[in-house]
């Protein structure tokens, strides 16, 4: 559910979004845009799969892989993937990430029988 508010910049999400207000001023909010940031998400988290698998996985042959970033740089763009897309649909990540923890925390405390 997207929130109609403007994120506040009191978290640390609201933070990295005023950085990338700075560095990236020109929102763009076309549904376009959005398809292209979801593209552009699969793609790192494809790229970070990819890295992880070369150095712990079933590809460990795979030196192309190993020689690009590691998988721990991938999760980075991976997350500025989701605050860019986050940034155009002025979603609350914060808001958006406190619910899905809260979901965690019921699942725990009454699992599915």
């Amino acid at each position: 559910m997207q929130s109609e508010k403007k994120p506040t910049y009191a978290t640390p999400f609201g933070q990295y979004i005023s950085i990338l207000d700075h560095a990236d001023p020109n929102v763009r909010d076309a549904e376009e845009f959005g398809s292209m940031l979801i593209l552009s998400l699969v793609e790192e988290v494809g790229e970070m799969a990819r890295s992880y698998l070369a150095k712990h996985g079933r590809k460990p042959t795979n030196l192309a892989a190993q020689e690009d970033e590691t998988y721990e740089e991938e999760l980075g763009d991976i997350l500025v993937s989701v605050l860019r897309f986050a940034r155009i649909k002025n979603i609350d990540l914060h808001e958006r990430v406190m619910y899905s923890l809260r979901k965690v925390e019921k699942r725990q405390r009454k699992p599915k029988t």
